[in-house]
């Protein structure tokens, strides 16, 4: 009983996978390696009216409770990621107003990241409610000293 139910969950883990795959691979393809580029994809990409520098639109696969659900988000581009950063902190920041936002960490808000590979932002309230938001490294203390690493403008 319990290696048929083991089975079945393999079995159900590794079609995800062979369905995810593609698509995640084909969501990243069609992103342009480019440093700053415009997303006008006809799909539901919730960005695709962005200017985006340093960042691009990825489309992930996630089952945190074995429930798969499919969803958006921008991350560093593999330029900026590639970039040497020690000893700081990213953070989303709205230039502004001053405002901080949430990077998205598995299924978990979180204000500040310390690896370029954990910068993921959804579509959120705060991006739709700031016409730029910025990605910067540094003291989130002292965001004004921070550095700015990428960034998202809301096209009108």
């Amino acid at each position: 009983m319990i290696r048929r139910t083991a089975l079945r969950t393999l079995t159900a883990v590794a079609m995800t996978a062979v369905i995810a795959l593609p698509l995640a691979q084909g969501a990243q393809a069609a992103a342009p390696a480019t440093t700053a580029t415009t997303i006008n994809a006809g799909d539901d990409n919730p960005f695709r009216r962005m200017e985006l520098d340093g960042l691009r639109a990825d489309f992930q696969f996630m089952c945190p409770t074995g429930r798969c659900v499919g969803f958006w988000s921008l991350v560093l581009t593999d330029h900026v990621a590639q970039q040497k950063f020690e000893g700081h902190k990213f953070f989303v920041y709205a230039p502004a107003t001053g405002e901080f936002g949430f990077f998205v960490d598995t299924d978990v808000a979180v204000r500040t990241v310390d690896h370029p590979a954990q910068v993921r932002l959804v579509d959120t309230d705060f991006m739709r409610s700031h016409p730029r938001i910025e990605i910067r490294y540094g003291d989130p203390g002292h965001p004004d000293r921070a550095r700015v690493v990428a960034s998202a403008t809301t096209l009108m």
